[in-house]
């Protein structure tokens, strides 16, 4: 991980931003010694029900009569 001063920061800020995504985490240190990460946020999903799909082995109809069974119970 690569550690960089405060005067760095400050020119190089989109690069260490660029580090930061591809790293994971950057370093910044103050002159009198204090350190501060740089850490990218995660990327929240779109919606909660953005879900992946699965592979079925049932047809339209067969999901259409499940679905009514279960409506009328």
């Amino acid at each position: 991980m690569q550690v960089y001063t405060y005067s760095e920061a400050r020119q190089k800020l989109a690069f260490l931003l660029e580090q930061a995504e591809n790293k994971g985490k950057v370093l910044i240190r103050r002159k009198d010694g204090s350190t501060f990460s740089l850490v990218p946020e995660k990327k929240a999903s779109s919606s909660p029900l953005d879900v992946p799909s699965i592979k079925a082995d049932i047809t339209t109809p067969e999901l259409v009569s499940l679905i009514r069974e279960g409506r009328e119970r």
